[in-house]
């Protein structure tokens, strides 16, 4: 073999050595960084989740009003659901095409060196680059999140009584008119002796505890009431609340004596407990357990013979224990 051959057969020799020191190192071959990060800088998607936040707020606010003004269950569900789900959609669009899009492989260790927390405080800045209109969004963000914190506190407010009404005030004024469940007015002729008529106030919610009256007529002459209420039982017509000052049932019987020498005098009772109150001597209680007699509303006939309240109520209505009141 000439001395040109054996040279290049060393080179060839050498490289094969370095080469194999190389892949010797252990170490792997490097691999394309997966990381990714693209700021969207999209201002109509901006304006987009601005406007749904302040719909959200809006949808919020309905479900106030709604709870307040009205109880039509129907209308407080699609205003809260709308609210939620216009966040909803807030947030989708915010995620896909507001914030910048991060394709992120780093681990997470554990956050114990100060340069490691400033880093990710960076990082979390970093997060809002692209988005132009910062405060439009915070302030919707902030509205949505107000109103939908309102209303979902708001209702807390019926697990005590209406802010508006104090337990057992009655919508009955000097005045008022008495009507039947179907709104048709009274009159003395219309209450006969022996019967027992449901009356409530004219104008006002029936649905009200101070609402409902009872009205039963007895003859003048066997009325015992206070002096002070001598007038206010016209023609012997009696109005005494319809709920039990016991537990806040309704007074549902009258018992009217049918055979005079050996039955009982008329009583309102009450078919919860059989409380039973005497009509004649401003209902006062005979039998049971109810605590106190039944509110009486004074009454007056004006000249087309209606029957109207002449004042308030003589007392709070419903059950002595207030805890029922409201119930």
């Amino acid at each position: 073999m000439s001395l040109l051959a054996r040279l290049i057969a060393a080179i060839a020799v050498w490289k094969r050595v370095v080469r194999h020191r190389h892949d010797d190192t252990g170490l792997p071959e490097p691999e394309a960084d997966p990381r990714e990060r693209e700021i969207q800088a999209d201002r109509r998607a901006e304006t987009l989740v601005a406007l749904l936040l302040f719909a959200a707020a809006a949808c919020a606010i309905a479900f106030i009003v709604f709870y307040v003004v009205d109880d039509d269950t129907q209308l407080l569900g699609l205003a809260a659901g709308l609210a939620l789900a216009l966040i909803a959609a807030a947030l989708m669009v915010a995620g896909l095409r507001v914030v910048p899009q991060v394709t992120e492989v780093e681990p997470r260790p554990e956050l114990d060196d100060r340069v490691e927390q400033e880093e990710v405080v960076d990082e979390v800045r970093r997060g809002g680059e692209g988005v132009s209109r910062r405060k439009l969004l915070f302030a919707a963000g902030g509205a949505a999140g107000a109103a939908v914190a309102a209303a979902a506190v708001v209702p807390a407010a019926s697990l005590g009584p209406r802010v508006d009404h104090r337990p057992g005030e009655s919508p009955w004024r000097r005045g008022t008119r008495l009507m039947t469940e179907d709104g048709v007015r009274l009159r003395a002729a219309d209450v006969t002796p022996g019967a027992f008529v449901t009356a409530f106030p004219e104008g006002a919610d029936m649905r009200e505890l101070g609402s409902p009256v009872i009205l039963v007529r007895l003859p003048v002459a066997d009325l015992r009431l206070p002096a002070a209420r001598a007038r206010w039982a016209p023609e012997g017509i009696l109005a005494y609340s319809k709920i039990c000052t016991h537990s806040g049932c309704a007074i549902a019987l009258f018992r009217s004596p049918k055979y005079e020498p050996t039955s009982r005098p008329p009583g309102l009772v009450c078919p919860c407990h059989y409380s039973t109150f005497d009509p004649a001597a401003a209902a006062k209680v005979v039998f049971g357990p109810a605590g106190r007699p039944l509110p009486q509303l004074p009454l007056e006939i004006d000249a087309e013979g209606v029957l109207r309240a002449s004042g308030p109520m003589s007392g709070p209505v419903g059950p002595a224990w207030w805890g029922v009141a409201e119930a």
